[in-house]
């Protein structure tokens, strides 16, 4: 009897470890990653641990900081036309600008969740609203919905009536992005209101 109880809070034990370490360890992982990648950029050029992501960031904040004088815009401006209109390069350069700007440009667009019910039965999906006129598809009083595949990046856009949205004003469009990817397991209503005010910091 002894036995089977130690075995038992051995493997509780073992989980609750799981469970503590598991979360921490993967996240470490997952930025010591992105670090090393942004790191060996300069690399063999430069070889110092650290030194290589430190000069990448500050290249990008630099750039960002000079982007903001009225002269580097203008410049900026006229690359930015020439890169939309030369052929061949228009279609990649306009899919990648469109991609980044829909997370942290002023177009983001990720930040209007709703529920959507993109089939005939009485079932609804979390998603966000990327398009609010689809009048150049022809469909007038239709939106387009993207959303978010649980456990991946990826997701699917679909073509809505009005009437099958509705929005969800209690909920953070963070908190949505966080319960859609995690299969529902997230919950939404406990930190839905510190994230609509850290979101609203970041706007």
């Amino acid at each position: 009897m002894k036995k089977t109880l130690t075995y038992q809070r051995t493997i509780q034990y073992f989980l609750q470890g799981l469970l503590i370490l598991g979360p921490v360890s993967i996240t470490l992982y997952f930025i010591y990653l992105v670090f090393d990648k942004i790191d060996s950029i300069l690399r063999p050029a430069i070889n110092i641990p650290g030194l290589g992501f430190i000069i990448i960031v500050a290249f990008i904040i630099l750039v960002g900081y000079v982007s903001s004088f009225f002269m580097m815009e203008r410049l900026l401006s006229v690359l930015d036309k020439f890169l939309e209109r030369a052929p061949g390069v228009k279609l990649v350069y306009s899919f990648i600008k469109d991609f980044f700007e829909a997370f942290a440009g002023n177009k983001k667009k990720f930040t209007h969740n709703v529920l959507a019910c993109v089939d005939d039965t009485d079932v609804w999906r979390v998603g966000f609203i990327t398009q609010e006129d689809m009048s150049s598809f022809g469909m007038g009083n239709y939106v387009a919905v993207y959303l978010p595949m649980s456990y991946s990046v990826a997701g699917n856009v679909y073509i809505v009536p009005m009437e099958r949205i509705r929005p969800m004003p209690h909920t953070s469009a963070t908190q949505s992005m966080k319960f859609a990817v995690s299969g529902g397991v997230t919950q939404t209503l406990n930190d839905s209101v510190d994230d609509a005010l850290t979101e609203a910091t970041m706007n």
